[in-house]
């Protein structure tokens, strides 16, 4: 069987998403298994002219790079493109790694869906909402089979679209053990970056992009509510990762009504080595999100010892197997009450930290990988 991918997800824009992390990590992946033999060859889509992260790849045993021009070319890719490259390339099943392609021409797709935020909450304009939910239902409507992150994410798909559950498999995702783990971390580079990030105090965690549905306004005010009420506890906030859509609320709320207490530190996008140091060094990670369709960064918190709360909400008690604390996300005064129960009790922390690791063990992209490819090679011969 010959898999095509589809590689416009690595564009170079889009890397510090999660949908990018997700495709360059199963690609190596996929590549690993191409080159110990099988009965599966890929082609991955490359184009010069366009600036995707595809271009980085070298080729392999059972890996071919397949040049398409029309990758350059964002919407002529995206709305046919891709379907007429697979059938040059004499593909028998294309791979999408997120919904960002419409399945057309005769090669069947399976696609990645990784949630439904487009259509429970929108995390970009208007207009690129309205696009994002056409990719969405098409992806939906017209690929061969579906692959989602989780349970949740499944039963949001088939209640949306009417799928049948036989054309959705959950494949949970991975995270990159090499960087988020519990090994001990040099202490004077620990020491040297929070200085460069302006971190003086000890500090709640939360990484990801700042976007209203990862809830941080309600999570400053929680944060500010338990330093009001218990005066003993003395630590800053950092909300750490890439401005996105609609940050200006985050920011203002941040920078609102500031004295010698509640701190919030922005310290923008950082690098995976930079994350994993700053996560080891959390007095509590905190993931306050509304929807997620995973939740790659409570994995990796939880992957590097940290001891980690989250809200409960969406997938994130089923990928963290109920193993965490968890509060009402809508709620500032549970998140508040949440906050400071952990962080008075150092034996809480202590087995927040433990049970998160033990569930965090559960992950990889090797198996994620493997289990990929077992849905493919089960509707590719369909």
């Amino acid at each position: 069987m010959k898999v095509a991918i589809d590689s416009w997800v690595l564009s170079s824009r889009l890397r510090y998403q999660g949908t990018y992390v997700y495709a360059r990590n199963l690609i190596g992946e996929f590549k690993r298994i191409a080159a110990s033999g099988g009965d599966v060859r890929f082609c991955l889509f490359t184009s010069r002219r366009a600036a995707n992260d595809a271009n980085m790849i070298a080729a392999g045993h059972n890996f071919d790079l397949c040049d398409a021009s029309s990758l350059a070319h964002d919407r002529v890719w995206r709305l046919g493109a891709a379907g007429l490259a697979a059938a040059r390339s004499e593909a028998d099943l294309v791979f999408a790694p997120t919904a960002s392609t419409v399945p057309t021409g005769r090669v069947p797709f399976v696609s990645t869906i990784h949630d439904v935020t487009p259509r429970l909450m929108p995390s970009h304009s208007k207009r690129v909402t309205v696009l994002q939910r056409f990719l969405l239902w098409s992806a939906a409507k017209f690929s061969r089979a579906i692959i989602t992150d989780s349970e949740c994410s499944k039963r949001d798909l088939i209640n949306m679209y009417g799928l049948p559950e036989s054309k959705v498999s959950v494949v949970y995702l991975g995270y990159d053990s090499a960087v988020f783990n519990d090994a001990s971390c040099d202490l004077e580079s620990q020491a040297r970056l929070l200085r460069t990030l302006g971190i003086s105090k000890p500090y709640l965690l939360h990484h990801g992009t700042i976007q209203p549905r990862k809830n941080l306004r309600r999570l400053i005010e929680a944060y500010r509510l338990m330093l009001d009420r218990k005066r003993s506890l003395d630590l800053e906030l950092v909300l750490a990762g890439p401005l996105g859509w609609e940050y200006e609320e985050t920011v203002v709320a941040a920078n609102n009504g500031v004295g010698t207490r509640g701190r919030v530190v922005l310290p923008g996008a950082l690098a995976d080595a930079d994350l994993a140091t700053l996560i080891k060094g959390a007095s509590l990670v905190v993931v306050p999100s509304l929807y997620e369709g995973f939740c790659l960064p409570m994995v990796e918190a939880m992957a590097s010892g940290a001891p980690t709360v989250a809200a409960k909400a969406s997938c994130l008690p089923e990928v963290s197997g109920g193993v965490l604390k968890y509060f009402d996300p809508e709620s500032v005064e549970d998140m508040a009450a949440c906050l400071q129960q952990v962080l008075e009790s150092e034996e809480t922390r202590m087995e927040l930290a433990q049970k998160g690791r033990s569930r965090a063990g559960c992950f990889s992209w090797q198996r994620c990988a493997e289990q990929t490819l077992a849905a493919l090679r089960k509707y590719g011969a369909s």
